[in-house]
């Protein structure tokens, strides 16, 4: 019998491994073999496997309340969360908000309200982007395989232009000139209620979008009367360097996303934006039934209590500083032809596998997912070509485990390479 009969095969599984415990950046399978998680839950562990104040602060609620539905009757967790969530929030102007269970449900949320705001239906999204796997969080992803394939028809009403970064070579010359098309060819502006892109690429291979592209598109939008939703599902709570990567952009949404990280492992998301636009629908118009459960809002809590100290904002540059001097010490060194751009910002990257004749390493990393695991390290890849590895360490790693790790990584990259190399030979 399969040790996961019963689980639907149309789950993708990266490791065929099942983990029993973890602790900060370390986890361990049933048979007690230990890896270093350079995967975080994908995105949702930057404080690390049961982060003491967070496990605290779970247990400590579940013994006061275990749940109940806000819209119902309100929980002070709830109401502590938001207000220290929107103080967290570097912005300008008054923010409201919502909790939710999840990003995808937050990116339907935001649509919704951008709708009613608005009065419009049209979206614009990006070529490499994912926001979800909800129906219609599926139709804004910018790649079909494997998200959208065998669901038909989608909206028509979703719109997806090239994402220009420095680390895809589309320049900001290219989307002006795709989203002028776009109004010329494709639809009239004034059905467009929304453009939602990542600060940073998460499943697109952690790519910045440009900043002047990104300062245009704020300009552009609000001259238009279209909202912009920022997602930071992946990129939020100081994955790069800042507590949010709009910063990095020079930016301000008019519509966060939020979720992975935002509270320590549990289940939760928000929707916050500028006050004028969430308090716009009418009573009743958004909720839900398990959105901002205590517990979870408890852990919220202790996760940007931890997020404000000292020690892990010294800890996060430690991390950063450590992964770009031993990425230029590869690129020195020559460690392997096949290395190439270190994609994104701050502890936001990926490492790109790029062969100089025959392309993108998609192959190849197949075999350093699995040399790595076999050595004590989990990895996970990205990109569209599936030739990034996504580095999503958790940022409270101890030196001494980073450390640990980057040299399995080195070794992985250099005999994988050496190995395909003879083969090909």
């Amino acid at each position: 019998m399969s040790q996961n009969q019963g689980v639907s095969s149309a789950l993708g599984l990266i490791h065929p491994v099942i983990l029993d415990k973890g602790c900060n950046a370390e986890v361990w399978d049933e048979n007690g073999q230990r890896y270093i998680d350079f995967i975080g839950g994908i995105g949702v562990l930057n404080l690390g496997h049961c982060h003491p104040k967070i496990v605290e602060a779970i247990q400590q609620q579940a013994a006061t309340m275990t749940h109940y539905a806000f819209n119902a009757a309100q929980h002070r967790p709830y109401l502590e969360f938001m207000q220290q969530l929107l103080d967290f929030i570097p912005v300008e102007y008054p923010l409201a908000g919502m909790l939710t269970n999840s990003g995808a449900e937050a990116a339907e949320n935001a649509l919704k309200v951008a709708r009613i705001v608005t009065g419009r239906t049209g979206v614009i999204a990006f070529d490499g982007g994912f926001h979800g796997r909800t129906l219609a969080t599926v139709n804004l992803n910018g790649k079909v395989a494997p998200y959208k394939q065998g669901l038909s028809n989608l909206s028509s009403s979703v719109y997806h232009i090239p994402y220009p970064s420095q680390d895809n070579g589309i320049t900001t010359q290219d989307a002006k000139k795709a989203l002028a098309r776009l109004f010329q060819v494709e639809v009239d502006i004034e059905n467009i209620s929304a453009i939602i892109f990542e600060p940073i690429l998460g499943e697109g291979g952690f790519q910045m979008m440009n900043p002047d592209f990104a300062q245009y598109l704020q300009q552009f939008c609000q001259e238009h009367g279209i909202l912009m939703l920022v997602d930071e599902i992946q990129s939020g709570f100081g994955r790069t360097g800042t507590p949010f990567a709009f910063s990095h952009l020079g930016i301000q949404p008019d519509l966060l996303l939020l979720a992975k990280s935002i509270a320590g492992g549990m289940p939760l998301g928000a929707v916050v934006g500028r006050a004028e636009y969430m308090n716009h629908p009418i009573k009743g118009a958004l909720g839900g039934t398990y959105s901002g459960n205590p517990i979870a809002c408890a852990a919220g809590l202790a996760t940007l209590e931890v997020m404000r100290s000292a020690e892990y904002q010294a800890g996060v540059e430690h991390y950063i500083q450590t992964l770009e001097a031993r990425y230029a010490r590869w690129k020195e060194q020559g460690l392997t032809p096949w290395l190439g751009r270190l994609t994104g910002v701050g502890a936001m990257r990926g490492i790109e596998l790029r062969h100089p004749e025959l392309g993108a390493g998609t192959a190849i990393l197949v075999d350093v997912l699995r040399q790595a695991r076999e050595q004590g390290l989990l990895l996970m890849p990205s990109g569209q070509a599936k030739n990034i590895i996504r580095l999503l360490t958790p940022l409270t790693i101890q030196p001494e485990i980073l450390e640990e790790g980057l040299n399995i990584l080195e070794n992985v990259l250099a005999t994988t390479v050496q190995q395909h190399t003879q083969a090909m030979a």
